[in-house]
């Protein structure tokens, strides 16, 4: 394995891009879906974000996340919302990842119960789209996020792979 592993050339590495912290409204769920689990929205509500070259706001009711809560108790994420760089710049994010943890811990979160981050796990795949200029790095780099499950929100931090 480590000769293939060296044969690609590059190891990843991971750099800090920026954190969002957002505020969400109360989850929306209708019955059960035909294959099971139940589709979830959950508006955005507020939010800010900043990082070493970037900082706004999160545009109130610009989206939310469509989630699949799945009958194996997988929280399968599809978020889309718009965030405002303190400069106006418009940036379109979309999240897709999941979080999962013991029943315990996933009904003290939907509780809107703190939670140690070490309970569960919260991992997702952003795509961003900006206009050209400043903030197009965005558009050029892959990203990873690690979330943090908060009363009434989330907090997640965003990781550029270099």
């Amino acid at each position: 394995m480590s000769e293939l592993l060296s044969a690609a050339g590059v190891v990843p590495k991971l750099e800090f891009a920026f954190a969002v912290r957002i505020a969400l409204l109360p989850a929306l769920w209708p019955q059960e879906m035909p294959r099971g689990g139940k589709r979830v929205f959950v508006g955005i509500e507020s939010g800010v974000f900043e990082g070493p070259n970037i900082k706004g706001t999160v545009i109130s009711g610009s989206g939310g996340d469509y989630a699949d809560a799945r009958k194996d108790g997988v929280i399968d994420f599809d978020a889309r919302y718009m965030l405002r760089e303190d400069d106006g710049t418009l940036i379109y994010l979309q999240n897709r990842g999941f979080r999962w943890a013991t029943e315990d811990a996933m009904a003290r979160m939907k509780a809107q119960q703190p939670v140690d981050a070490s309970e569960y796990y919260m991992r997702v795949s952003p795509k961003f789209e900006v206009e050209a200029g400043k903030h197009d790095w965005l558009n050029k780099y892959v990203f990873v996020g690690i979330g943090d499950k908060v009363p009434r929100g989330n907090v997640i931090r965003y990781f550029k792979v270099l």
